[in-house]
């Protein structure tokens, strides 16, 4: 962090770059789960509801996460596509704001990366309807174990309600902590032809 309170510690340019180059380091020092954010949806009737998941996959087109689509959230995102993201690195002093809009990702990228996850987390992903009431934790173990002597290898097909979002954003901040609470915030701005403005805000 810059030691002169007058240098800009969040340049005015791509902040894909920014957020590439600030994730590489928190993917270096936050001791658990770099990837997590808080992801923000509202009902359409304005009721907002916010939880953590991980992020698996960003750039330029977006920044995608996975999710049962018949979850409370899965039914948020499907009646209302504006969603906002949250990036707390406590160890950098750093936080990234996201805004936009959710799109699926496509059954392709969704497969490939399910098949990825370990194979227990596949069985518990296909054996869970999230969000829904448990009547015991015996009855969720009773339907993972039920699963895996269908599936001995842990290889369950991803279930068609279990996919991925991208988040396509039309807002980015970035804030770097300061001494003395003097912090710097930059804000990007998506304008109509796919270019990004940016200003500084009052901390």
């Amino acid at each position: 962090m810059p030691t002169d309170v007058n240098d800009d510690a969040i340049p005015g340019t791509d902040p894909f770059a920014i957020f590439e180059a600030w994730f590489a380091e928190a993917r270096a020092s936050e001791l658990n789960d770099p990837n997590a954010m808080a992801l923000a949806t509202a009902t359409p009737g304005a009721a907002p509801s916010v939880r953590m998941v991980l992020l698996k996959g960003h750039g330029p087109d977006g920044f995608v996460f996975y999710t049962n689509f018949q979850s409370r959230k899965g039914g948020e995102l499907a009646a209302n596509p504006q969603v906002a993201l949250l990036f707390h690195w406590k160890s950098l002093r750093r936080q990234v704001r996201i805004e936009g809009i959710i799109n699926e990702v496509t059954p392709a990228e969704a497969d490939a990366y399910f098949a990825s996850r370990h194979p227990e987390s596949r069985l518990g992903s296909a054996a869970s309807d999230q969000s829904r009431p448990l009547p015991s934790r015996e009855v969720y173990m009773a339907r993972v174990e039920a699963l895996r002597g269908e599936y001995p290898d842990g290889s369950v097909p991803r279930p068609a309600h279990w996919s991925g979002y991208r988040v396509t954003p039309h807002a980015i901040e970035f804030w770097q902590d300061r001494a003395f609470r003097l912090h710097e915030r930059r804000r990007f701005t998506r304008l109509d032809r796919g270019q990004w403005t940016s200003s500084l805000l009052y901390p």
